[in-house]
């Protein structure tokens, strides 16, 4: 039987994602335990909080390794900071390496600086704008372009244009779902997004 499991390294929010994806029917764990992450179909990298914290749980755990070498033999989606640590590095407080999934970094919102419209943290609906890339995501191949998700972040990843998605616009161009192979990352909570959200989690089980 197929499962997802949703690893815990102590700064995820666990209960919405097991909740949304329990919600649909889809057999979900949570752990901590290489062990029994690595019996998974598919992995889930949860998160919030500031990357710098997160990045060192990961190393001082070994799951930074772990999470690079299981992404080699199954999907994995990155969620919101989970998204984030995906990428090569962060500028938030002070320089912090990434797993180095997926190419670029993670850098402060400008969007305030620009205009008091534009306030950080960006938080509430904004709309996707779907890239060509789409066609090759299996997260976006019942999502309409304009579709609403729910975000709430400080701090963007800047995908390159092969890895790029889907974007939104608030006072500057933020990547919202990047892809690297079977490597995915929503800036946005798909947990949060209502039946948008509910859909890219029952496309991510279905790729597996």
């Amino acid at each position: 039987m197929k499962t997802i499991g949703v690893i815990d390294y102590g700064m995820g929010n666990l209960h919405s994602v097991i909740n949304a994806l329990e919600f649909i029917g889809v057999p979900v764990f949570v752990s901590s335990d290489k062990n029994e992450l690595e019996k998974s179909s598919a992995l889930i990298l949860p998160g919030v909080g500031a990357f710098g914290d997160a990045s060192k749980i990961l190393s001082d755990t070994g799951l930074d390794s772990f999470i690079v070498s299981q992404a080699e033999k199954k999907p994995l989606l990155g969620i919101c900071l989970g998204m984030q640590l995906l990428f090569e590095y962060s500028q938030e407080f002070g320089y912090h390496r990434g797993l180095g999934l997926i190419k670029g970094g993670v850098i402060k919102l400008a969007a305030n600086e620009k205009s008091v419209d534009f306030r950080i943290p960006h938080m509430g609906w904004n709309k996707l704008v779907i890239t060509p890339n789409s066609a090759g995501c299996p997260l976006l191949q019942n999502v309409a372009d304009g579709s609403f998700v729910y975000f709430v972040h400080s701090y963007k990843a800047c995908a390159g244009k092969d890895n790029l998605v889907a974007y939104t616009e608030y006072g500057e161009i933020i990547s919202a779902v990047v892809q690297n192979k079977a490597v995915y990352g929503t800036q946005f909570h798909p947990e949060k997004s209502e039946e948008v959200g509910l859909e890219i989690l029952r496309s991510f089980f279905k790729s597996v």
